[in-house]
C-alpha cells in the first residue's frame, strides 16, 4: 500500500503536533511549516499528496497561499483548511479558490481522518480517470470507420462549440460515457475538471447533497456543482432522479442559480452538464415518474449513441484497440485475435455492446494462452461465457493485485453478481435470496454495474438444461 504524505501548516506548535501525531499514528508520512514561508519550502521539497492549512497566520494568511499556489498551477494537491474562526463567507471563499474542504478548531479527529481519506480518495480517483481515459481511448476519442461513428464525432464536435446542456441516449454498454468525455475535451470547458455522478448508485435521500451540496451552520460542504466549477458534469442515467431533486436541477437550468440544501446564498452555475440515459424517459414522462419540463431543457441537444449491431464493420477496430490497450495496460504477453475470429466475433449479436465485447477481449486474453486466438478458441470461450463460471474463469480481472481497490471490488462484485444471475436462471427474487441483498439495492447495483438481468444470456442454462432433459 502506498505512504501518503501529509504537509501540517499552521503557527501553533500544539496543533502541529497533534494532527502530526495523529495523522502518523494512521500511517501517513508528516512534515510541518510554522508559517507561509516554510510551507513554500516543504511543499517544493516534498511534494505532498495533501496539505492541511491554516487560515490565520502572521504573515501570509492561509487563504493568500492557497490562491498563490493556484494561480501558481499547483492543482493536483487538495488541500483542506482549518481555522479556530471560520465563517461561512471564509469557508465559500476557500472552496471557490480551490480548497477541497473546511475544518473547523478544535478539530474532531474523526472528522479530521474522514475529511483527509476522502481527500486522498478523490484525488487518486481523478488521476485514475484521467489515465484511463488516456488509455482507453485514441485521439479521435471514437474507433471505428463506419458512416455512423464518422457522423457520431462530427455531430459530438459541433455540439461541443456551444455550451448548452447535451443529453446522450444510447444502449447500456454502447459508448455514452465517451462520447461524453470527446464532447468534454472538444469544449470550452475542457481546461476544468470532469465528473461523472452515477446517479444509479447514489442513496436517493442523498443526490441533493451530493449533487448541490449542504449547509449546518458555519459548516459548509460543497456538492458536485461547485467541484465542478468551469469543468463539465455527466449525470449518467438521469432518470435516476427523483422528483424533489428534479425539480431543483429545472430550477437551475431556468435560472443560472442554485441553492446548497439548508442554504440561503444563491451560487452562480458555471458548468456544462451532459445526461445520459439508455431508457424510454419518454414512456416515464407518460407515467409521471420524469419532469416533462427537465427532460426538454436537457434534450434540446440530443446525440445517440448508436449499438454495436448498428455498425458491426467497427468491431474489427474495437478487438484490435482494446487487444492492444489490455496487453499494455496489464503487461501481459502479446496476443493477437486471428481473421478468423475477428470474422467469428464480428456476427456475434453483442447485445451488451462495445462493454461485452470489450469484457470478452479481457477475458478471453487473460484466461487463454495461445499467441494467435484461433476460431475454435474463440468459440469455446464464446461458449463458456453464456454458462457458469468455472474455476478457469475465476482467475478474472479483480485478481489483478496490482489495480487499484475500488477497481478490482467492481471487477468482483460484477463477476460474482453474473455467476448468481446465471444460477438464478435470471429470477431476481432467487437472485436476492442467494445474495441477501434488498431487490431495490440490488436492481441498483446491477444497473451501475452495467448488468441487465433481463439479457437472454443470463437464462441460457435453462433452454441447455431444458434440450438435454427432453432428449
Amino acid at each position: 500500500m502506498r505512504e501518503y504524505s501529509v504537509l501540517v501548516v499552521d503557527d501553533e506548535p500544539d496543533i502541529r503536533q497533534v494532527v502530526g501525531d495523529i495523522l502518523q499514528d494512521e500511517g501517513y508520512v508528516v512534515h510541518v511549516a510554522a508559517n507561509a514561508a516554510e510551507a513554500r519550502d516543504q511543499f517544493t521539497q516534498v511534494q505532498p499528496d495533501l496539505v492541511l492549512l491554516d487560515i490565520w497566520m502572521p504573515d501570509t494568511d492561509g487563504i493568500a497561499l492557497l490562491r498563490e499556489w493556484r494561480e501558481d498551477g499547483v492543482i493536483s494537491t487538495p488541500v483542506i483548511m482549518i481555522s479556530g474562526h471560520g465563517t461561512v463567507e471564509t469557508a465559500v471563499e476557500a472552496i471557490r479558490i480551490g480548497a477541497y474542504d473546511f475544518l473547523e478548531k478544535p478539530l474532531s479527529t474523526a472528522k479530521l481522518l474522514v475529511t483527509v481519506e476522502r481527500a486522498l480518495e478523490a484525488t487518486a480517483l481523478r488521476t485514475e480517470n484521467l489515465s484511463l481515459k488516456t488509455q482507453l481511448e485514441p485521439v479521435s476519442g471514437f474507433v471505428g470507420h463506419s458512416d455512423s461513428i464518422i457522423a457520431l464525432g462530427q455531430l459530438v464536435n459541433r455540439v461541443a462549440a456551444t455550451d448548452q446542456p447535451v443529453m446522450i441516449r444510447g444502449e447500456s454498454g454502447s459508448g455514452k460515457g465517451v462520447a461524453a468525455r470527446v464532447l468534454h475535451r472538444a469544449s470550452a470547458f475542457a481546461e476544468g475538471p470532469y465528473v461523472e455522478a452515477n446517479l444509479s448508485t447514489l442513496e436517493k435521500q442523498r443526490i441533493i447533497e451530493t449533487l448541490f451540496g449542504s449547509e449546518n451552520g458555519d459548516n459548509v460542504t460543497p456538492g458536485l456543482f461547485e467541484q465542478v466549477s468551469n469543468g463539465t458534469l455527466v449525470l449518467d442515467e438521469i432518470s435516476d432522479l427523483d422528483s424533489a431533486a428534479q425539480k431543483r436541477v429545472l430550477n437551475m437550468l431556468e435560472t443560472g442559480f442554485f441553492l446548497r440544501l439548508n442554504g440561503n446564498k444563491r451560487l452562480k452555475k458555471n458548468f456544462r452538464i451532459i445526461a445520459t440515459s439508455h431508457q424510454d424517459l419518454e414512456e416515464k414522462i407518460a407515467q409521471k415518474r420524469f419532469s416533462e419540463d427537465l427532460f426538454y431543457r436537457l434534450s434540446a441537444i440530443t446525440i445517440g449513441v448508436p449499438p454495436l449491431r448498428a455498425h458491426r464493420e467497427d468491431i474489427p477496430d474495437l478487438i484490435n484497440f482494446y487487444t492492444q490497450h489490455i496487453i499494455d495496460s496489464e503487461h501481459l504477453p502479446f496476443r493477437q485475435f486471428s481473421t478468423s475470429s475477428i470474422n467469428y466475433l464480428r456476427n456475434r449479436p453483442w447485445s451488451g455492446n462495445i462493454r461485452e465485447l470489450v469484457n470478452f477481449i479481457h477475458r478471453t486474453l487473460l484466461t487463454t494462452s495461445s499467441e494467435v486466438i484461433e476460431a475454435d478458441e474463440t468459440r469455446e470461450m464464446m461458449g463458456q461465457s453464456g454458462h457458469m463460471i468455472n474455476e478457469v474463469q475465476e482467475k478474472n480481472a479483480w485478481r489483478d493485485f496490482g489495480q487499484p481497490l475500488r477497481s478490482a471490488r467492481e471487477h468482483f462484485e460484477r463477476d460474482y453478481l453474473e455467476f448468481h444471475l446465471r444460477q438464478a436462471k435470471g429470477n431476481m427474487s432467487e437472485l436476492a435470496r442467494r445474495t441477501e441483498l434488498e431487490r431495490t439495492h440490488l436492481y441498483r447495483k446491477l444497473k451501475g454495474l452495467g448488468i441487465d438481468p433481463k439479457d437472454d444470456k443470463y437464462r441460457e442454462d435453462t433452454a441447455v438444461e431444458s434440450g438435454n432433459q427432453k432428449s
